[in-house]
């Protein structure tokens, strides 16, 4: 299917809408930093939320379109995430309550700009926490968990080397056996995102 392209403020992003019929809720999920939108974990949160009647579009961010797999500074990775939502709430995704989220770097995307974004829950999966293999001690991501303004969940390896976030107000971890790329457990990731999603957008799916 052709995608959307939607012009941000950094170049063309490109949407691909899951929409389903008489949506309850919509999500908006985005890649990894040198991944895409076929990594395995997105794809089956991407089912399980339209088995939930849930629309999704998976958002490739501008730099990815370009052909660029080095990701662009955080600010403009944000300001072409708020751009790609903004135009979303007018047409697919128009007056439904949102979730937003991703893998790696959008999931810091996502949890950024969740007010921006009117976000009512945010999805992380494998949450970057600590940057591996520095030398110096590295900075900590968890004021960007922290500073979400509503329900969290965190997907995470239990050999992720990029940490472990910690539970929190508002925030629930579901781990998982793997690393940072989330290649197995699918069918555990799929039941940690559908029993969150039950508790941020009630009512069950829309359709029978």
């Amino acid at each position: 299917m052709t995608p959307l392209v939607i012009e941000t403020p950094h170049g063309p992003a490109h949407a691909h809408p899951h929409l389903v019929d008489e949506p309850r809720a919509g999500l908006v999920l985005g890649h990894g930093a040198g991944g895409g939108i076929g990594a395995g974990d997105l794809v089956r949160v991407s089912e399980t939320a339209q088995e939930q009647g849930v629309s999704v579009v998976l958002v490739e961010q501008p730099y990815r379109v370009a052909g660029r797999r080095a990701p662009a500074p955080a600010h403009q990775l944000d300001a072409a995430w708020v751009a790609v939502i903004a135009r979303l709430r007018e047409h697919e995704l128009a007056g439904l309550p949102l979730v937003v989220g991703g893998r790696s770097s959008v999931a810091r995307v996502a949890c950024r700009t969740a007010a921006a974004t009117g976000a009512v829950g945010v999805v992380c999966l494998a949450f970057p926490l600590l940057p591996p293999g520095r030398k110096r001690t590295p900075v900590s991501r968890l004021p960007e968990l922290d500073a979400v303004p509503v329900p969290t969940l965190v997907v995470q390896g239990l050999r992720d080397p990029f940490g472990m976030p910690p539970e929190g107000p508002g925030r629930t971890i579901a781990t998982v056996a793997g690393d940072h790329s989330l290649r197995s457990e699918h069918a555990t990731i799929a039941a940690a995102f559908r029993d969150w999603l039950a508790t941020v957008v009630p009512g069950g799916p829309a359709r029978g």
